[in-house]
C-alpha cells in the first residue's frame, strides 16, 4: 500500500509570516517500516524522481492552543512547496500537516512540527557538504557506485570542519546545509549529520527533476556540472527567508566555485556594491553561463537582498577548506573582477 509522506519540512517564523519549504512523495508503507531504522544510502531514495501533485493542509497553533490559521496549498508537479504564509504578527508554537488530495474526504496526518524561531541577534551558518564536511569522491565509476550504495559514513569525515560548525552552533548560530548533491541524497545526508551530532532540518540539495521539467524547473543541462547559478540562487533564497541575519558564516571548499560565489555575496552585503554593476561583472563567468530565463528569474531576488542589506548591519565571514599543498596557491587566486579581488584577503582558509 502507498501513502504520502513528507520527504522534508521546514518552517521559519519570520514574525510577520511563516516561510515554509516542504516536499511530499509516495512510499510503500511496508518498505518504509522495514528500512526506517537502517542507516540510509542514497540509492534507497532514488524513487524520489517520481512526478505527482499533492495538496498540503497546514494548521498553525499559537502558544495558548488557539488556531492561528488553517490553509491548503497545491504542490508543483513534483510534490514541492515553497510558501510564504502571513501570520499577522501572531506567534506560532507548532504546525500540523495533512495531505488532503490522495483519499477523498480524508486528511492524512503527515506530522507535527516546531517552527524555527531565529534568535536576536539573528545568526546563521551555511555550509557545503561534499569536500567541506565529508570527503566524498565522484571521479570514477567505482566512486559513483559507492556514493550511491554506501552510507555516507563510508567516506572520511573532515573533523576540523565538523568541529568548527559545532562550535558556531553552540554559539547559537542556526545551521543550514547547502550542497549540489542530488535531492535523493537528503535522507543519507541527514543520517550522516545526526551521526555527527549536527541537528538541522534546513538541508538544501540540487533537485535533479528540474532538468526534466519544462515548466517547474530553473536548471538546465549545463547546470549538471556548473554549480554557480544553483548555489548563489539558493544562498540568496536562504538569506531572504531568514531576513538577512546580522551574522552569517559561509563554509565551503577550495575545490569548486565556493570562493567566487561567497565573495560575490560579501561584495553585495558587506561592501554595499551596486547590484546591477556587480551582477553584470559576474553573470558571464564560466561558473554561471546563465540562460535568459535564469537571468531574469534571479535578478529580482538579487536586488531584494541588496535593498535588505542597506537596512541592516550584516556581517559575512567566509571559511574555505583546503589542503596543505594548495593553500598558498588559493590565497594568491586572482578572479579578474574588481569587486571580488579587493576582498580576497577576507577569506579564512584552513587546512583539513
Amino acid at each position: 500500500m502507498n501513502r504520502p509522506f513528507l520527504v522534508n519540512f521546514s518552517a521559519i517564523d519570520c514574525k510577520t509570516h511563516l516561510s515554509v519549504r516542504a516536499s511530499i512523495s509516495n512510499s510503500d508503507i511496508s518498505t518504509f517500516k522495514e528500512k526506517k531504522k537502517e542507516v540510509s544510502s542514497p540509492i534507497q531514495s532514488i524513487k524520489l524522481f517520481s512526478k505527482e501533485n499533492f495538496r498540503l493542509k497546514i494548521k498553525a497553533i499559537a502558544d495558548d492552543g488557539v488556531e492561528v490559521f488553517s490553509k491548503e496549498y497545491d504542490s508543483d508537479n513534483y510534490g514541492k512547496f515553497e510558501l510564504k504564509i502571513p501570520t499577522n504578527g501572531q506567534s506560532v508554537n507548532r504546525i500540523l500537516c495533512y495531505e488532503t488530495s490522495q483519499l477523498r474526504g480524508i486528511d492524512i496526518h503527515m506530522g507535527n512540527f516546531l517552527p524555527l524561531i531565529l534568535s536576536n541577534p539573528n545568526k546563521i551558518i551555511i555550509s557545503d557538504f561534499d569536500k567541506t564536511l565529508c570527503d566524498t569522491k565522484y571521479h570514477t565509476a567505482k566512486e559513483v557506485y559507492y556514493s550511491l550504495n554506501k552510507p555516507l559514513s563510508f567516506f572520511p569525515t573532515i573533523e576540523p570542519s565538523v568541529e568548527m560548525m559545532k562550535k558556531y552552533i553552540k554559539e547559537d548560530y542556526v545551521p543550514f546545509i547547502l550542497s549540489a548533491s542530488p535531492h535523493f541524497y537528503e535522507k543519507a545526508i541527514r543520517d550522516w549529520l545526526y551521526q555527527n551530532k549536527i541537528y538541522t532540518s534546513q538541508i538544501f540539495l540540487k533537485d535533479y527533476r528540474d532538468f526534466i521539467s519544462v515548466f517547474d524547473g530553473h536548471l538546465t543541462t549545463k547546470d549538471l556540472k556548473k554549480q554557480g547559478f544553483y548555489k548563489l540562487n539558493q544562498l540568496v533564497d536562504i538569506l531572504l527567508r531568514t531576513g538577512l541575519p546580522e551574522d552569517v558564516i559561509l563554509m565551503g571548499d577550495g575545490f569548486e566555485s565556493d570562493p567566487y560565489i561567497y565573495l560575490t555575496l560579501f561584495a553585495l552585503i558587506n561592501d554595499q556594491a551596486d547590484p546591477w554593476k556587480l551582477w553584470s561583472s559576474i553573470k558571464n563567468h564560466s561558473i554561471f553561463n546563465l540562460t535568459t530565463k535564469q537571468n531574469s528569474y534571479f535578478l529580482t531576488k538579487f536586488y531584494r537582498l541588496s535593498e535588505l542589506s542597506k537596512q541592516k548591519n550584516s556581517r559575512i565571514n567566509i571559511y574555505i577548506r583546503t589542503k596543505d599543498d594548495q593553500i598558498e596557491k588559493l590565497k594568491q587566486t586572482i578572479f579578474d573582477n574588481t569587486f571580488l579581488d579587493s576582498n580576497t584577503q577576507k577569506i579564512n582558509y584552513y587546512c583539513a
